[in-house]
């Protein structure tokens, strides 16, 4: 099924058009580290010939321990950013976790993003739709596929300019998740275009005790499956060094293994789409 085409900052999803990526680090640890991300997700996804829309966060808000790195908070997460894509010229992602956060995140942003646990917060959705950025919203561990029914409602009641749906997994007991392939399907069925984040589906919430654990050698095996379904588009979190990454290290890709990914990802993406002509 096609979806309706989305446009960020004229980078189109939807439709039956290629794949997009979204892609870029966790949360902002640096400027310089912001700078190397991004310039090495240009460089890599010109080469596959695959459109960007670069993301990173000023704040992780829902961290596991009290005592976890956040990122540089809202104002010095927006100096950088402005900074950085000043050189990078690349659409951009970032996301919000508070109504008071739209507008200077608006400010800096071509797509906000709802995180995943706060997908049903009727006035954050508000406040997202009445920006008049291009909205993202993460459909939650908790909810059915179908449930995403409700976030459309909404978004569409608030006159929201655009919509892009993510799947992220869905809880599977303790500290587990689970990828439903069938869940990005059905999610397309609703008439807009579907992520497929396959970096958070990997992780084991809480599984390390004060942060999030996770199983990277699995994304790659996520994401071919997902692009198999003629999902709209991926949603990757990079690292040059996840190892030693601030956030999220335990689930987030190397850079250096992206193009070979990618390479694989576009060429299942074109077969599966020029089976839908």
């Amino acid at each position: 099924m096609k979806t309706r085409v989305v446009e960020v900052q004229g980078v189109k999803i939807g439709g039956g058009l290629p794949l997009v990526l979204i892609a870029g680090p966790c949360v902002i640890e640096s400027e310089a580290l912001l700078r190397e991300v991004g310039q090495g997700l240009r460089e890599i996804c010109g080469s596959a010939g695959i459109p960007l829309i670069f993301k990173t966060s000023y704040d992780k808000a829902n961290r596991s321990s009290r005592d976890a790195y956040r990122g540089p908070g809202l104002e010095r997460g927006v100096e950088i950013l402005r900074r950085v894509n000043a050189e990078l010229r690349l659409p951009l992602l970032i996301d919000v976790h508070a109504v008071d956060q739209v507008a200077a995140a608006a400010g800096i942003a071509d797509l906000l993003q709802v995180p995943a646990f706060l997908c049903r917060q009727t006035d954050l959705l508000e406040a997202v739709c009445r920006s008049g950025r291009v909205v993202n919203v993460k459909k939650g561990q908790f909810l059915a596929p179908w449930d995403v029914a409700n976030i459309i409602g909404k978004f569409e009641a608030f006159g929201g300019k655009g919509l892009l749906l993510t799947e992220r997994g869905s809880c599977f007991g303790y500290n587990n998740l689970v990828s439903d392939m069938r869940a990005l399907p059905i999610m397309r069925r609703y008439g807009y275009p579907v992520v497929f984040d396959a970096t958070h589906s990997v992780q084991l919430p809480g599984g390390l005790g004060t942060s999030t654990g996770g199983q990277r050698e699995f994304v790659p095996v996520l994401a071919r499956a997902a692009v198999a379904t003629g999902c709209d588009g991926l949603f990757l979190e990079v690292h040059p060094r996840p190892d030693s990454a601030r956030c999220d290290g335990p689930n987030q890709i190397a850079l250096g293994e992206l193009a070979a990914l990618l390479r694989e990802c576009v060429e299942i993406d074109r077969i599966v789409k020029r089976s839908d002509l």
